[in-house]
């Protein structure tokens, strides 16, 4: 990649560029959404440090990433289903978590060992989830055996952290990432942090007991296929390399509403990646000392990572499979005939000539 010149980076250019855009596009946004009901929650097996275990995973309805509310991440339209306003009282972030009990329990034998708490921004940033309902959460969640939150790095202390350590619970904390290069995270992602921000939070989290789940973004905007795939590659190496990153959740860029992503699809300017292309980072990544997980959201899609159609569900099984195994030889399994056009997008696309397929 060639290296910007410094006044790339000026007002109206850069990242301030990329906020205009993302405020038009979600200005757009008419849905309201009731902060007493958890935008989703479901019953999953998830690899953990600690084996194979059923989880328990909540989206709470917050007030939304701040970020976001600045313009935000390129791909990302969760702020979409947030709350109008900028806030949700505790009382009705506690009736959520009831709400996703009440499910847990009329959908699972038994409570789940694993908890996993995200909202459309970072659980720990105060604004979108008092201090007094993180403690109350953790109160709730003490006894099962591990819990995962979501964060941005710069909320990563570990004051919040321990909230979770002190109450027995392996905790771990999922960064978004998206990218160990810092240059494709600012210009492609549009985010603001560097990736010595991430070490930074990885070593807080550590300090008190805690680990770190990266999660990275497999092909954002602008990067061709053979460029993500290298990014990814190179990304989940250096992510495992840091102390305390025990996990790493490669997640395919799927197509969202009021993104700068949807625009671009809809102009035909993106195309979401491979299911090859995921299966191959996997393969690619195997031998690392963590576990790398993905799951496509979408799959199969043209709105998510897609093969031909043929072959998709073959492919995702076999992803899932690798999620819960960490054994590269699933993929031996799977073949298709648009292999041969993946690997033909994979030696000819470029920045300059994608998307070569739909």
């Amino acid at each position: 990649m060639s290296t910007p010149t410094p006044d790339a980076y000026e007002q109206g250019r850069g990242m301030d560029a990329h906020n205009a855009v993302m405020r038009d596009v979600r200005a757009e946004r008419e849905e309201t959404y009731d902060p007493h009901e958890p935008t989703r929650v479901w019953i999953d097996e998830d690899n953990t440090p600690d084996g194979v275990r059923q989880s328990l995973t909540i989206i709470l309805n917050t007030g939304g990433c701040r970020w976001a509310r600045a313009g935000g991440c390129t791909m990302c339209g969760y702020v979409a289903e947030s709350v109008e306003g900028g806030s949700v009282p505790h009382e009705a972030l506690m009736d959520q978590i009831d709400a996703c009990l009440a499910h847990e329990r009329n959908n699972a034998e038994y409570p789940s060992e694993l908890v996993k708490i995200y909202t459309s921004g970072s659980f720990l940033d105060e604004r979108e989830v008092p201090a007094e309902t993180r403690a109350a959460i953790a109160d709730t969640f003490a006894d099962r055996d591990r819990i995962v939150v979501e964060s941005l790095p710069d909320f990563v202390e570990a004051d919040s952290v321990s909230d979770f350590t002190e109450v027995g619970l392996e905790t771990d904390v999922a960064i978004g990432l998206e990218t160990a290069t810092d240059r494709v995270r600012r210009d492609c992602v549009n985010k603001y942090f560097e990736f010595a921000d991430f070490e930074a939070a990885c070593a807080e989290a550590v300090s008190v007991g805690a680990g770190v789940k990266a999660y990275l973004l497999m092909k954002p905007p602008f990067l061709a296929e053979p460029e993500a795939v290298s990014d990814m590659v190179s990304s989940v190496r250096r992510c495992v390399d840091v102390e305390g990153c025990h996990t790493v959740s490669m997640n395919p860029c799927n197509v969202q509403r009021y993104t700068m992503v949807d625009e671009l699809f809809f102009e035909g300017g993106y195309r979401p990646p491979w299911l090859w292309s995921v299966a191959h980072v996997l393969e690619e990544t195997a031998d690392v000392d963590g576990i790398v997980v993905s799951d496509p959201v979408g799959h199969g899609s043209d709105r998510g990572a897609h093969n031909c159609g043929e072959c998709d569900d073959r492919v995702q099984t076999a992803i899932k499979d690798f999620d819960l195994r960490q054994d590269p030889s699933v993929f031996e399994q799977v073949s298709c005939a648009c292999e041969r056009t993946w690997e033909h997008v994979m030696a000819e696309e470029t920045s300059y000539n994608m998307p070569l397929t739909r």
